[in-house]
């Protein structure tokens, strides 16, 4: 009999349960797909890229801006498992984020195994202070700063809601987040170490503890809606379900992107 590793999911059988690239077999397209509409909607409108935030080559954001600003700042964060994908290659979902007026960021990290899971949970922490101090710059307002993220980036912005932000900065606010949206995320790292992708990532049993948003208490009460489709993995939707947060809609696949301008209040 196979040993029992994390629920009832032995070796095999867990690795498959969170292989989304598996799961999607035409994935690859799709990353071309998102590249050709980022690339165009890069030159067609008003934006800052690549301005840094830090000192790493890839602690970068892209700033879009909106043509009839509310001062709202959205800032988004890309999966890819913590070890692949990039800011650029999601510019397009800026876009209807710029329309609702608000002030669109794409942010980017450190990849794994270059850095570990911990620093570019730093490196978004860094992003986010960043934008809070100098969003003004290009038109935000930072008491208007909301997140969202997807797969890995819903991971980071749980735990940038779990940040207790007047102890990373004195001159930062506890509420400094006015809202986060995380889609397909990875709340609970427990079974990382047992995945082969694990060989990049490099999380120990402590690390993807003391890592998971699912074992952490927000640090204040701004709302976090939490999100997954209707057709991921079993384990992507149990793990959104079992989140401690809010709002546990779970929704069938949407091939356009919407934003409710109520949000950017």
């Amino acid at each position: 009999m196979n040993e029992k590793i994390y629920r009832d999911f032995d070796k095999a059988s867990l690795a498959v349960a969170y292989d989304n690239r598996g799961h999607v077999p035409e994935c690859e397209a799709i990353f071309v797909e998102w590249g050709d509409r980022s690339r165009a909607y890069r030159k067609r409108s008003r934006n800052h890229v690549d301005v840094k935030y830090g000192s790493d080559d890839l602690e970068a954001l892209d700033i879009f801006i909106p043509d009839n600003p509310t001062g709202a700042i959205h800032v988004f964060i890309h999966g890819g498992y913590w070890r692949s994908l990039d800011k650029g290659d999601f510019s397009y979902l800026c876009e209807p984020l710029t329309d609702a007026g608000a002030l669109a960021v794409s942010i980017n990290y450190a990849l794994c195994p270059a850095v570990s899971v911990e620093t570019i949970v730093d490196q978004t922490r860094a992003a986010v202070a960043w934008l809070y101090h100098n969003a003004d710059e290009f038109g935000g307002e930072a008491s208007k700063l909301h997140l969202s993220g997807h797969s890995a980036g819903g991971h980071l912005a749980a735990m940038m809601l779990a940040t207790d932000w007047p102890a990373y900065g004195l001159d930062l606010p506890r509420d400094l987040i006015k809202s986060v949206t995380s889609i397909s995320g990875v709340y609970d790292l427990d079974p990382v170490p047992h995945l082969p992708t694990n060989d990049d990532i490099r999380l120990d049993a402590d690390m993807a503890h003391r890592m998971s948003p699912m074992f952490l208490s927000p640090a204040h009460d701004a709302p976090m809606s939490v999100i997954v489709g209707g057709g991921e993995l079993a384990e992507f939707v149990r793990q959104s379900k079992e989140s401690p947060h809010r709002e546990y809609p779970q929704v069938e696949l949407w091939p356009q992107i919407q934003v409710n301008p109520e949000l950017f209040v």
